[in-house]
Formats: C-alpha cells, sequence, structure tokens
C-alpha cells in the first residue's frame, strides 16, 4: 500500500474511535437520566401507593356497604315515579274539566260585570239629567226674576245700559 493510503486508514480509524468515543459518552449520560428518572418515578409510585391505596380502600368498602341501600332508594324513586305518573293520568280529565269550567266561569262574570258596569252608566247619565235639569231651569227662573226685579228698581245692568250713539254709516263697513 501506498504511504497516502495508510495515513488516510489511520486518519479514519482515528475518526471512527473517536465517534465511538462520543457514542460511548452520549450512552452514559443516558443511563445516568434514565437511572435519575426511574428513581423519581419509584418515589411517584411509592408516595401514590401510600396516600391513594387507603382512599380507594375506603370507597370499596363504603360501595360494598351502602351497594343496598342505594339500590332500595333507586328502586323506591322508581317506583314513586311510576306512581306518580300514574295518578297524574288518573287526575287529568277532572283537571282539564275544572279549568274548561274556570274558563266559563270567568267569561260569565266578565260579561255581567260589563253588564252591571254598564247599567251603572246609564243610571247615572239619568241621576244626572234629572238633577241637572230642574236645577237649571231653576236657576234660569231665579235669574230672570232677579234680571227683572233689578231692572224695575233701576239696579240691573239692563235699566243702566246707554242707548247705542248714532254711528256714521261709514263705520258700519270695514
Amino acid at each position: 500500500m501506498s504511504n497516502q493510503l495508510q495515513v488516510l486508514l489511520i486518519v479514519f480509524i482515528a475518526v471512527t474511535a473517536v465517534a465511538v468515543l462520543i457514542q460511548a459518552c452520549v450512552l452514559v449520560g443516558m443511563a445516568v437520566a434514565m437511572k435519575k428518572a426511574t428513581a423519581r418515578m419509584e418515589a411517584l409510585a411509592k408516595q401514590l401507593e401510600t396516600r391513594a391505596l387507603p382512599m380507594l380502600d375506603t370507597a370499596q368498602s363504603m360501595l360494598i356497604e351502602y351497594r343496598p341501600k342505594l339500590d332500595l332508594v333507586v328502586a323506591n324513586v322508581t317506583e314513586t315515579s311510576t306512581m306518580v305518573k300514574a295518578e297524574l293520568e288518573r287526575m287529568r280529565p277532572p283537571l282539564e274539566d275544572l279549568a274548561m269550567r274556570a274558563h266559563v266561569q270567568a267569561l260569565r262574570v266578565d260579561d255581567v260585570m260589563t253588564q252591571v258596569l254598564d247599567r251603572i252608566s246609564v243610571a247615572g247619565d239619568s241621576v244626572t239629567q234629572s238633577v241637572t235639569r230642574p236645577l237649571k231651569q231653576a236657576s234660569g227662573v231665579i235669574y230672570a226674576v232677579a234680571t227683572g226685579i233689578a231692572t224695575l228698581f233701576g239696579r240691573g245692568n239692563y235699566a243702566r245700559a246707554k242707548k247705542p250713539s248714532a254711528t256714521p254709516k261709514d263705520e258700519w263697513f270695514i
């Protein structure tokens, strides 16, 4: 082999050795990081085991203890719901009839009240006319007598009224 090829082979082997060394360092670093992560995960798992497992055991024992009671409550609620629904279906026709009758009665009451208010209005108008007409007539008679007496004794406006002065015919037209 030539000298140049030998140098090139040595350089290639050196570069490969450096690359293998770098790769080994990376793998060692990864192994150390994995060991730390594993230690942390084990600590978390232990902590979870000490805290969560007693709660899960308690929940399971409560579920076992209260399961028959919960089943009874669910059965009672289902039965009650069925009974209430049946009663409502049984009561629907009488309630609808009652609502219809109440509506009819409300319409009747409305008609009666309208008639009563109309009659009260007519009666009020009749009373007003029967009272005010004679009062107006009496007032007119009293005013006429008062005016006649005032005129007779010269105290009325008609006795004092001046006779219209003669106005020229030119003032009649505007």
